[in-house]
């Protein structure tokens, strides 16, 4: 088992950070360059007035996810100055952003417009699209029916989770990035659920290296300075990682390992652990299975405790599977998105398989059956974005980011853990969801990183091998019991040789009394019946 490289220095640089509970951050305006999924509230639908339960209901098929319009909307400046904070109030000409997988008649994707729609509440069409989001087309980039495909898929059938904007003047040259895309609302929901703060009085990731092979890292931001490595970039063969045009890695980088700010609480999952950003795509969301195989060899160099892939890696690609059972055989945990498909390669057994959810507990894509492992938050999920923009997206890849974080605290408590072992942990101590443990979509559930580092399992005493391969590590408890127990049986031992010494020695004595009882009388001892040799004066 390769051993991680120290990161003393650095982990202990950051000690003194102050420990920072997630709280609800301050909705910013979007970006100018920001492209979403929006609708503009009307004067009234089907003769009642517009409200958040209602345009859930049209474009989500389900008026319970009013709360996640609400969560991306409240607090957000509109054309005439207002801000929604009722979900039953909504004015007529405002735009709502919608999440991911809004589809209807309405739903458009663009830049959100910041002057007020035209009179009869039609709204200025959007910048770089030039039409409304219609599900009857399929080249339509709004339409979630009929995405485009990218190996790994973070949203449904493979798409990205985020829409990103079109580059103006069309495709850039390769290497160069497009405009940063930024988030319009963020909610802390992800991270209030998985309350992975609870783990840190035990451990906080302290030095354990998270291999992410996504789109790269900027590793400018504020809450990652001193938290991410060069890395490397397999595209261009630069030992450069730490850059970032798409934003994925970037956001999952920061639902590992980010730092709380003065303005900004958001905290990762492990904050003091550190980030190798592995760099398999550039400006392009595309990579093929033999990069992708190679990006996680190249990881593999860099010794990391954890490796994450990325939506744009396909763990059940042929490459793929060969690089990560490598990965395993060095006793590096690997944390991949669960497929959306049964064909391809079937991933080495003990990966850990996620899937994602969102506040409602559905799921962000639809699973191969029984692929699942654990789940973690997937949509609407915030982060760090890149150029100093605060990132909200959806998709497996924040899923995977999130789990890696917790297997970097299991691993920060006790980095003897071999895979098995760590994703027996992950499942074992799992909050369950569904009609069973394990269930056929959430797998053994909702990921529960407390108990992931602090629960005591009986079963992981049971087996001790010479190689550790095959066995778990005993908790400090178990050492205590054990120890005692040792004491107590090297006691007994002792005690038994000290008897077993006593009865020899009593029987050896009266084993020599009985022959002094059995000697002839007048007979010397038999050390004394010896013949005298004559003196030498007797003879003369």
């Amino acid at each position: 088992m390769i051993t991680p490289r120290p990161m003393g220095r650095i982990a202990a640089a950051l000690a003194a950070v102050l420990l920072a509970i997630v709280i609800p951050a301050v909705p910013a305006a979007a970006a100018a360059d920001e492209y979403v999924l929006y609708y503009t509230v009307t004067a009234s639908y089907q003769g009642q007035p517009e409200n958040l339960g209602g345009v859930a209901s049209r474009f989500l098929g389900d008026a319970g996810r009013a709360t996640e319009i609400f969560n991306l909307n409240t607090g957000r400046q509109q054309p005439d100055g207002g801000a929604l904070s009722d979900p039953n109030k909504l004015t007529t000409g405002w735009y709502l952003v919608l999440p991911w997988d809004a589809v209807g008649p309405g739903v458009q994707y663009g830049v959100l417009p910041t002057t007020a729609p035209a009179p009869g509440g039609t709204a200025p069409a959007p910048s770089g699209t030039g039409a409304p989001a219609n599900p009857a087309n399929p080249a339509n980039p709004a339409n979630p029916a009929n995405p485009p495909s990218s190996p790994g898929g973070a949203g449904p059938s493979g798409a990205p989770a985020s829409p990103q904007p079109k580059p103006p003047g069309g495709t850039p040259e390769s290497g160069k990035c497009v405009a940063a895309t930024a988030a319009s609302s963020p909610s802390n929901w992800a991270m209030t659920r998985v309350a992975a703060d609870l783990a840190w009085p035990y451990t906080r990731g302290n030095g354990i290296a998270v291999a992410v092979i996504d789109s790269g890292v900027d590793a400018q931001a504020t809450q990652l300075l001193g938290r991410v490595q060069p890395g490397v970039n397999v595209v261009t063969g630069e030992n450069i990682g730490n850059v970032d045009c798409l934003g994925t890695g970037t956001a999952m980088a920061g639902l590992i390992a980010a730092q709380p700010a003065e303005k900004d609480p958001f905290t990762g999952v492990a904050p003091d652990s550190i980030v190798l950003p592995i760099r398999v795509v550039t400006d392009n969301a595309t990579a093929d299975p033999a990069a992708q195989a190679a990006a996680i060899d190249v990881a593999l160099q860099l010794q990391p405790s954890v490796l994450a892939l990325g939506s744009y890696v396909d763990i059940t690609a042929d490459p793929v599977v060969r690089s990560v059972q490598k990965a395993l055989d060095l006793g590096i945990p690997v944390v991949a998105a669960a497929p959306t498909t049964s064909g391809g390669v079937t991933p080495p057994e003990d990966v850990i398989l996620v899937g994602g959810v969102g506040v409602d507990g559905k799921l962000a894509e639809e699973y191969a059956a029984e692929t699942v492992e654990v789940v973690a938050p997937g949509v609407n999920v915030s982060s760090l974005g890149i150029n100093g923009t605060t990132f909200v997206g959806s998709g497996t890849q924040y899923a995977v980011a999130m789990t890696a974080g917790t297997v970097a605290l299991i691993r920060g408590y006790n980095s003897n853990l071999n895979p098995k072992q760590v994703a027996h942990r992950l499942s074992a101590t799992a909050a369950q969801m569904g009609d069973g443990k394990p269930d056929p979509r959430y797998g053994h559930g909702m990921i529960n990183p407390e108990a992931a580092v602090t629960r005591e399992l009986p079963e992981e005493a049971t087996l001790v091998s010479a190689d550790n391969r095959d066995s778990t590590p005993i908790s400090g408890s178990e050492e205590i019991r054990i120890a005692f127990l040792l004491t107590v049986l090297a006691g007994l031992v002792l005690s038994a040789l000290l008897v077993l010494r006593f009865r020899r020695t009593m029987r050896a004595a009266a084993t020599e009394d009985d022959l002094d009882d059995d000697w002839p009388a007048g007979d010397p001892p038999k050390d004394e019946a010896k013949p005298t040799e004559p003196s030498s004066a007797g003879s003369h």
